[in-house]
């Protein structure tokens, strides 16, 4: 197993309830792929480099976490089509 950074941007227009949803969907998807979560470090609302989607902020979240090589691309393709995740970034620590 290899250890990943994950940091993703969740819409900063959701309810807090929903973001905190968001948050452990994506830690459900992690623990489906077989991996596990070390850490999640939730930064809060910071402001975007640049707009996406006519927005300014939103709220970012860094997960650390061990998973297998296959994961980072399943996980990366299920991101990509995930309400509420405007950004994220896998990197191999």
């Amino acid at each position: 197993m290899r250890t990943y950074e994950l940091l993703f941007i969740v819409d900063g227009d959701l309810s807090d309830e929903q973001k905190d949803a968001t948050i452990e969907k994506v830690k459900g998807l992690i623990e489906k792929e077989n991996g596990v979560v070390s850490t999640v470090d939730k930064w809060g609302m910071r402001k975007l480099a640049y707009p996406i989607n006519y927005k300014q902020e939103g709220y970012y979240c860094l997960m650390m976490f061990e998973a297998g090589v296959n994961a980072p691309a399943a996980l990366d393709s299920i991101l990509n089509i995930t309400d509420g995740v405007v950004r994220h970034m896998i990197v191999q620590k």
